[in-house]
């Protein structure tokens, strides 16, 4: 007997449906400091932003982001800053020292290069020192609401624990999230998906009991839930 393989938009759909019921859930928590801080419509507050976050937790990074933005909110106001001094405000995020040479190197080439605004493409935000992939797309879609799907540990996590993706690597895993979702999810993929990886489906005994996509998940990889 021959089996038949599902319609593709059969297939979108099942992936469309545990997204929005995930999405619903997400709404209850709160959102990752970088989207609270995309709020101001700044892509240069979102790059700095987005550089604090890395390998900090969000409240941490979020306070962080709001001491160093009252004093300097722009790349000319913080090259008025020095490196020691903005290492002393952002403490305690992870790498603080490092993160500080960080934002002033990019500070500067914005300014040098870019005439003082963030660049608006993928290819330019990865020539700043400092920004990788994850980074570059996060300003871009929100910095810019330019379509783009932003992976990071928790996305890559939850994406192949629902068996959406099987990947090994976050490139991977960000090919295989534009081929399945419409163009009009790809920036608001990871705010959702960050807030759920943060709250429910967690990296080690995930909340299995109180997701709203339990009937839908095939658990990849669980094997302890809550």
């Amino acid at each position: 007997m021959r089996l038949q393989r599902k319609p593709e938009a059969a297939v979108a759909g099942h992936y469309l449906e545990t997204y929005r019921l995930i999405r619903r859930q997400a709404a209850g928590f709160r959102l990752p400091s970088v989207t609270e801080i995309s709020a101001e419509n700044d892509p240069y507050l979102v790059l700095v932003s987005c550089i604090l976050s890395l390998r900090t937790k969000d409240n941490v990074a979020l306070e962080a982001s709001r001491r160093l933005f009252a004093l300097a909110d722009g790349p000319r106001a913080m090259l008025g800053l020095t490196e020691k001094k903005i290492a002393g405000i952002i403490f305690p995020v992870g790498f603080y020292r490092t993160k500080a040479a960080v934002i002033l190197g990019a500070s500067r080439l914005i300014l040098a290069r870019f005439g003082g605004r963030v660049p608006r493409t993928q290819e330019e935000l990865l020539s700043i020192k400092g920004v990788g992939r994850k980074t570059a797309n996060l300003v871009l879609g929100l910095g810019y609401g330019i379509p783009a799907i932003c992976v990071d540990v928790h996305v890559h996590r939850v994406s192949n624990r629902l068996g959406w993706v099987s990947t090994r690597k976050v490139e991977e895993t960000e090919a295989g999230l534009q081929k399945l979702f419409p163009r009009r999810y790809w920036i608001e993929l990871n705010t959702v998906i960050v807030a759920f990886g943060q709250n429910i489906c967690r990296p080690v005994s995930p909340h299995c009991g109180s997701c709203a996509a339990a009937a839908l998940c095939p658990r990849v990889g669980v094997e302890k839930s809550r």
